[in-house]
Protein backbone atom coordinates (compact mmCIF):
# COMPACT_ATOMS: atom_id res chain seq x y z
CA UNK A 1 0.00 0.00 0.00
CA UNK A 2 1.13 3.61 -0.72
CA UNK A 3 -0.06 6.60 0.66
CA UNK A 4 0.45 10.13 0.56
CA UNK A 5 0.62 12.79 3.75
CA UNK A 6 1.48 15.56 5.09
CA UNK A 7 3.20 16.48 8.10
CA UNK A 8 3.71 20.27 9.94
CA UNK A 9 5.48 21.46 12.94
CA UNK A 10 3.62 24.83 14.27
CA UNK A 11 6.21 26.94 15.85
CA UNK A 12 5.53 29.81 18.34
CA UNK A 13 7.86 30.93 21.25
CA UNK A 14 10.52 28.69 20.35
CA UNK A 15 7.57 26.26 21.07
CA UNK A 16 6.38 23.52 18.95
CA UNK A 17 2.80 22.83 18.81
CA UNK A 18 2.36 18.71 19.55
CA UNK A 19 -0.30 16.29 19.34
CA UNK A 20 -0.28 13.66 21.26
CA UNK A 21 -1.81 10.59 19.72
CA UNK A 22 -4.68 9.10 22.27
CA UNK A 23 -7.78 8.76 20.82
CA UNK A 24 -8.39 6.46 17.69
CA UNK A 25 -8.33 2.54 18.19
CA UNK A 26 -5.15 0.87 16.06
CA UNK A 27 -3.77 3.94 15.28
CA UNK A 28 0.25 3.36 14.37
CA UNK A 29 0.73 6.24 16.45
CA UNK A 30 -1.22 5.62 19.61
CA UNK A 31 0.52 7.17 22.65
CA UNK A 32 3.03 8.81 19.86
CA UNK A 33 3.87 12.50 20.00
CA UNK A 34 3.52 14.20 16.47
CA UNK A 35 2.94 17.13 14.34
CA UNK A 36 -0.63 18.09 12.95
CA UNK A 37 -1.46 16.50 9.60
CA UNK A 38 -2.51 13.97 7.51
CA UNK A 39 -3.40 12.04 4.36
CA UNK A 40 -4.65 13.50 0.71
CA UNK A 41 -7.89 13.79 -0.18
CA UNK A 42 -8.38 13.03 -3.75
CA UNK A 43 -6.68 16.06 -6.44
CA UNK A 44 -5.04 17.84 -2.87
CA UNK A 45 -1.85 18.82 -3.52
CA UNK A 46 0.46 18.93 -0.76
CA UNK A 47 -0.27 22.44 0.42
CA UNK A 48 -4.01 22.07 0.07
CA UNK A 49 -3.72 19.14 2.24
CA UNK A 50 -1.28 20.85 4.72
CA UNK A 51 -3.86 23.87 4.92
CA UNK A 52 -6.67 21.31 5.27
CA UNK A 53 -5.81 19.05 7.84
CA UNK A 54 -4.14 21.80 9.72
CA UNK A 55 -7.42 23.62 9.62
CA UNK A 56 -9.77 20.36 10.76
CA UNK A 57 -7.31 19.53 13.69
CA UNK A 58 -5.82 22.40 15.06
CA UNK A 59 -8.70 25.40 14.26
CA UNK A 60 -5.48 27.47 12.71
CA UNK A 61 -5.61 28.98 8.99
CA UNK A 62 -1.68 29.28 8.38
CA UNK A 63 -0.41 32.29 7.06
CA UNK A 64 3.35 31.25 7.40
CA UNK A 65 4.89 28.05 6.56
CA UNK A 66 7.48 26.34 4.71
CA UNK A 67 8.03 22.79 2.70
CA UNK A 68 11.00 21.13 4.42
CA UNK A 69 11.83 18.01 3.37
CA UNK A 70 10.30 14.70 2.07
CA UNK A 71 10.08 11.64 4.24
CA UNK A 72 9.70 8.18 2.93
CA UNK A 73 8.18 6.31 5.44
CA UNK A 74 8.75 2.30 4.78
CA UNK A 75 6.90 0.15 7.47
CA UNK A 76 7.30 -4.03 6.83
CA UNK A 77 7.23 -5.31 3.83
CA UNK A 78 3.40 -3.95 2.76
CA UNK A 79 3.47 0.30 3.82
CA UNK A 80 5.32 3.07 2.07
CA UNK A 81 4.01 6.59 2.80
CA UNK A 82 5.42 9.91 1.13
CA UNK A 83 5.46 12.64 3.72
CA UNK A 84 5.54 16.41 2.85
CA UNK A 85 6.83 17.76 6.17
CA UNK A 86 6.05 21.21 6.98
CA UNK A 87 7.16 24.33 9.59
CA UNK A 88 4.69 27.41 10.13
CA UNK A 89 5.51 30.15 12.05
CA UNK A 90 2.03 32.33 11.46
CA UNK A 91 -1.23 31.32 11.60
CA UNK A 92 -4.64 33.15 13.10
CA UNK A 93 -8.15 31.58 14.50
CA UNK A 94 -9.56 30.20 17.32
CA UNK A 95 -7.82 26.53 18.80
CA UNK A 96 -9.79 23.78 18.63
CA UNK A 97 -10.23 20.36 20.71
CA UNK A 98 -8.50 17.76 18.06
CA UNK A 99 -10.28 14.69 17.91
CA UNK A 100 -7.25 12.50 17.42
CA UNK A 101 -5.35 13.83 20.54
CA UNK A 102 -4.70 16.26 23.13
CA UNK A 103 -2.67 19.52 21.60
CA UNK A 104 0.14 20.84 23.44
CA UNK A 105 3.05 23.63 22.95
CA UNK A 106 6.27 21.92 23.97
CA UNK A 107 9.37 23.88 24.40
CA UNK A 108 11.59 22.53 21.45
CA UNK A 109 14.46 21.65 23.75
CA UNK A 110 11.87 19.48 25.35
CA UNK A 111 10.40 17.76 22.34
CA UNK A 112 13.31 15.06 22.01
CA UNK A 113 12.13 13.66 25.50
CA UNK A 114 8.42 12.94 24.12
CA UNK A 115 7.79 9.75 23.21
CA UNK A 116 8.42 10.11 19.23
CA UNK A 117 9.09 7.25 16.60
CA UNK A 118 13.17 7.16 16.08
CA UNK A 119 12.99 8.63 12.88
CA UNK A 120 11.18 11.66 13.70
CA UNK A 121 14.44 12.24 16.22
CA UNK A 122 15.97 12.35 12.73
CA UNK A 123 14.40 15.06 11.49
CA UNK A 124 13.85 17.41 14.09
CA UNK A 125 17.98 16.86 14.15
CA UNK A 126 17.52 18.07 10.33
CA UNK A 127 15.09 20.75 11.36
CA UNK A 128 17.48 22.42 13.58
CA UNK A 129 20.42 22.01 11.39
CA UNK A 130 18.51 24.62 9.26
CA UNK A 131 18.44 22.56 5.95
CA UNK A 132 16.93 24.41 4.23
CA UNK A 133 15.30 20.90 2.31
CA UNK A 134 16.19 17.32 2.37
CA UNK A 135 14.71 13.53 1.63
CA UNK A 136 14.83 11.39 4.66
CA UNK A 137 13.87 7.24 3.97
CA UNK A 138 13.06 5.50 7.20
CA UNK A 139 12.93 2.09 7.52
CA UNK A 140 11.20 0.18 9.96
CA UNK A 141 9.91 -3.50 11.00
CA UNK A 142 6.67 -4.20 12.21
CA UNK A 143 8.00 -4.38 15.93
CA UNK A 144 8.31 -0.78 15.63
CA UNK A 145 12.03 -0.98 14.98
CA UNK A 146 14.09 1.70 12.75
CA UNK A 147 16.48 -0.61 10.67
CA UNK A 148 17.74 1.86 8.63
CA UNK A 149 17.65 5.68 7.19
CA UNK A 150 19.23 7.67 4.43
CA UNK A 151 19.24 11.15 4.35
CA UNK A 152 19.56 12.62 0.71
CA UNK A 153 20.60 8.98 -0.85
CA UNK A 154 23.35 8.53 1.64
CA UNK A 155 22.59 4.93 3.79
CA UNK A 156 22.78 4.46 7.46
CA UNK A 157 21.77 0.91 8.97
CA UNK A 158 21.03 0.72 12.32
CA UNK A 159 19.65 -2.81 12.10
CA UNK A 160 20.40 -6.05 10.07
CA UNK A 161 16.82 -6.15 7.73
Amino acid sequence: MVSLSTLCYIEQDEKYLMLHRTVKKNDVNKDKWIGVGGHFEYQESPEECLLREVKEETGYTLTSYQYRGIVTFVYGEDITEYMSLYTADGFEGTPIPCDEGELEWVAKKEVLDLNLWEGDKIFFRLLNEGRSFFSLKLVYDKQDRLLSYSIDGEKVTLIQE
